[in-house]
Formats: structure tokens, C-alpha cells, sequence
């Protein structure tokens, strides 16, 4: 049997149950693969049984508020996912009267849908031969086919797509075989696999010339970069605080956050910085006591985070403060949500 057909015939056996599989929704479809982006599936399934009870179809996601959306996708990092996927609902609800394209072509015009997404819905909801390339698919074929180009290069990616693309056409569901590629990455090709048990492993050329632990082949790594981020926690007698909102288009877009003052290295007083003095004079606040409560150290994906908390004390009520009590009906970021729930309410 072909190494296709065996790898459908697989998946058709072995396949997980998962809610986004019950039936071919396009929009269930399309929000699983989003959510799985950067997210692992235990995690993922969670995340979308929450998703889809909140937002059951196309039409109570594009009537939603942003924020609404934002508060559903807490924890998930990456929240540009989260905006995408409402502007896209609204634009099919408003401009495309409510119906999903059924192309790859028409797919991939939609704002946060790439060739990924794209060939994902459009093989699986819509029988369109489109190959799926993830990180599950380029460990696979990578190993199967003992293939050392970098697979986080270019052309690394294209020969993948091209093997894909002649493997998906001698298959009669698309779909499955995108679905299969993905599922055996994930559960027998893993970066950490079970050779033994592998179905292909007389035929896969990394394991006859053991090199499994050597394929796939990534470049070499960037350093993460590193910041140092200061939050500035004021305080009034009312227990009310400022919150404001992430404008820039960087971590944590529209989110909230306190006051935040950004240095090139860790602080030990948050006196000596200039731009603490002229925070403190905008404010027109006249400090109590000052103190730093809480330090943390956050890993995404390409930063490292140093974060500080200060908690400043201060003699005027905050004009249109939050306070205290009410802040956890703010979309913070995973870090400060926790420090809040840790030390101020």
C-alpha cells in the first residue's frame, strides 16, 4: 500500500476525537485551526469548547464586542489571532452575506487566514486538494524522505509543499489526508518518536540511516530578545488605580495594562529613571509611599520578560480611576492578571 493510502487508512482508525471534528462546519473548522496555532490540543480543546459556547456561530462572533472576544482568548498569546478572527467574521457577515468562502483562493484573501488555514478548511470542509504544512507535517515528511534542508527555510517549506501537493492529488478525501499528515506528526512522529511502533519505519530514511534524532534540520536559533518592563501600580485612598489600553502593535495589542515604563536593563530603583520622574509630574500625583511588590519573568515565543511591579501609594484621587475590585473585567495579559489576583485583590 502506498504511503498515502497506509497513512489515511491509519488515521481513519486511530484518529482522536475532538469536538472540531464532529462535523464540517467551516466556522468550527476555522476556529480550531486558529486556536491551534502555537497551542497545543489539550490545551486547545479546552479553549474552543469555551470559544464556541460563548460564540456558537459566524453571527454571534460579528455582533460581539472586540473585548468580548479578547476575554475569550485570554491566555492564549498571540492576541492579533483574536482581532483577525473578528474582522474576518464581520467581513463575512457584512460583505459576503453571512457565507463562507468555499475556495482556498477566495480563504486566503480573509484577514489571519494564511496558506495553512486556507489549505486546512478548504481540503476539509470543501474537498479542495490542498496540502497542510505545520510543524507535524514537516517532521514527518522531513524524516520519511530523509530530507536536510532547514525546514524553517523557504525552500525547506516549498519542498515539503510540493511532496504534499503530489501525495494529496492520489488520494480521494483531501481532507482526511491533511487531517492524517497532522495527527501522525502529532501522536507517532513527535519530536520525541516511538520508531518501533511506526508503520513506516521500514521505508522512512531517517530511521534506516539513524538519523531520526538529527531530522528535521532547523537553523540555528536567534537569541530571544529581552525586556525589561516596569509597571507602575498607583494607588488612591478610594483603592482605585489607572488602567490604560496596549496601542502599539506589539505583544499584547489592545490589552490592558497599568502605567508602563520600558528600560534596556533591570532596574534596582525605579527613583533613578527619568521617565519614572516624568510620569510622576504628568500625573499631577503627589507619591505616599512607594515600593516594589512583585517581579516576574515571562517566556514568549521570542522575548524573554523581565517584569516589576511598583506599588505607588499616592496623596490625590485618581480621576476616572478603576478600582480595585473591578479589574478583573479588564483584559490584562497572563502576567498581570496574575499578579493581580495575587496582590491587589
Amino acid at each position: 500500500m502506498s504511503f498515502e493510502n497506509q497513512l489515511v487508512k491509519w488515521y481513519l482508525n486511530n484518529k482522536r476525537e475532538l469536538p472540531w471534528r464532529e462535523n464540517i462546519d467551516p466556522y468550527r473548522v476555522w476556529i480550531s485551526e486558529i486556536i491551534l496555532q502555537q497551542t497545543r490540543v489539550v490545551q486547545g480543546e479546552k479553549y474552543f469548547n469555551n470559544f464556541i459556547k460563548k460564540f456558537p456561530s459566524l453571527e454571534s462572533l460579528s455582533s460581539a464586542d472586540e473585548s468580548e472576544v479578547l476575554k475569550m482568548w485570554k491566555g492564549l498569546g498571540y492576541y492579533n489571532r483574536a482581532i483577525n478572527i473578528h474582522k474576518t467574521s464581520k467581513k463575512i457577515t457584512n460583505t459576503l452575506n453571512g457565507i463562507f468562502p468555499n475556495t482556498y483562493n477566495e480563504l486566503i484573501k480573509l484577514n489571519g487566514i494564511g496558506d495553512y488555514t486556507a489549505s486546512a478548511i478548504s481540503s476539509i470542509c470543501f474537498n479542495e486538494y490542498n496540502p497542510v504544512v505545520d510543524g507535524n507535517v514537516l517532521r514527518l515528511i522531513s524524516r520519511y524522505y530523509g530530507l536536510k534542508t532547514p525546514i524553517d527555510s523557504l525552500k525547506g517549506q516549498r519542498n515539503i509543499r510540493e511532496i504534499g501537493k503530489k501525495l494529496i492529488s492520489k488520494v480521494s478525501n483531501p481532507g482526511d489526508f491533511n487531517q492524517a499528515m497532522m495527527e501522525y506528526g502529532a501522536l507517532v512522529c513527535s519530536p520525541f518518536p516511538d520508531c518501533e511502533s511506526c508503520i513506516f519505519s521500514s521505508k522512512c530514511v531517517a530511521y534506516m540511516n539513524k538519523e531520526v534524532d538529527a531530522i528535521p534540520v532547523k537553523s540555528k536559533k536567534k537569541k530571544p530578545k529581552e525586556r525589561f518592563l516596569n509597571y507602575i501600580v498607583f494607588i488612591d485612598s478610594k483603592h482605585k488605580t489607572i488602567v490604560n489600553k496596549r496601542t502599539n502593535k506589539d505583544i499584547w495589542y489592545k490589552l490592558n495594562e497599568f502605567p508602563l515604563i520600558e528600560s534596556k536593563t533591570e532596574i534596582k530603583n525605579i527613583n533613578t529613571l527619568t521617565d519614572f520622574k516624568k510620569l510622576i509630574d504628568n500625573s499631577s500625583l503627589t507619591i505616599i509611599k512607594e515600593k516594589e511588590i512583585y517581579r516576574v519573568k515571562h517566556i514568549l515565543s521570542h522575548q524573554i520578560l523581565y517584569i516589576s511591579f511598583y506599588q505607588i501609594s499616592v496623596k490625590e484621587t485618581i480621576t476616572s480611576g478603576v478600582h480595585l475590585s473591578n479589574l478583573n473585567n479588564y483584559n490584562f495579559p497572563v502576567p498581570i492578571t496574575n499578579f493581580i489576583n495575587k496582590l491587589l485583590i
